[in-house]
């Protein structure tokens, strides 16, 4: 009695039961072996394969690049269904049958071509300054003037270029120039080339003037002219 109620209460305790992994890891050991299942937390890439990713990505970026400049930028006109290009049609030429024979005469309008020709300045007339007093300087340049083979409008023309410039007084002398004389020469030392009385004597300014005057202008009309444009001669 006493030994069979002791086998009693060992054979009655609580056996724990294996439950979840406990229980396949009791299976696993009856068996003789035991089975681990690895955990991943995602994909892992040694440094080859990560060296490998970023070279392919900039050798992508390096080729679009490249290949925006050698894409016409105005290719998407053309690939527009829109765009219809441009075509030159030539006419077909006319033929023309004849009978017998026959010439086309073809020629051009006749052009006639005359060349500009500047027209010289004529020279300007002065007031009649009539006849001088006897034994004065204007009367000494009218014997110049008529010994040289011109007229009383180059007289005339000589008077008033003269006035303008001395009023014929053989003294006239420009201080701020340095011309002196009836026919203002610059400077007045220019006169001795004619005498060595050019300072006092007309007849000696009177000549040099009309030398200066016909070399240069022509004449007394054309220093008169030239004088009235730019008031100098």
């Amino acid at each position: 009695m006493g030994r069979h109620s002791e086998v009693t209460r060992a054979s009655n305790r609580s056996v724990p039961r294996a439950t979840g992994d406990s229980a396949a890891s009791a299976s696993s050991a009856r068996r003789g072996f035991s089975l681990a299942l690895p955990r991943f937390s995602g994909p892992q890439l040694f440094p080859s394969q990560r060296s490998f990713k970023l070279f392919s990505s900039a050798f992508l970026v390096t080729i679009g690049l490249l290949l925006v400049n050698v894409v016409d930028p105005y290719s998407g006109a053309v690939a527009s269904p829109y765009y219809i290009p441009a075509t030159i049609v030539a006419p077909d030429g006319q033929d023309i049958d004849v009978d017998g024979t026959y010439t086309t005469a073809a020629g051009r309008d006749g052009v006639s071509i005359s060349a500009r020709v500047a027209a010289k300045a004529a020279s300007a007339s002065a007031p009649a300054a009539g006849i001088p007093d006897p034994d004065t300087a204007q009367a000494i340049g009218l014997q110049a003037v008529l010994a040289r083979g011109w007229g009383m409008e180059q007289f005339d023309c000589l008077v008033a270029l003269w006035n303008r410039e001395s009023h014929w007084n053989v003294y006239a002398h420009n201080k701020s120039s340095g011309a002196y004389g009836i026919p203002q020469s610059l400077p007045g030392e220019k006169m001795a080339t004619v005498a060595d009385d050019w300072q006092t004597n007309p007849a000696t300014q009177i000549e040099w003037g009309l030398r200066y005057i016909q070399g240069r202008y022509g004449s007394p009309c054309g220093a008169w002219a030239h004088s009235e444009a730019v008031h100098w001669y």
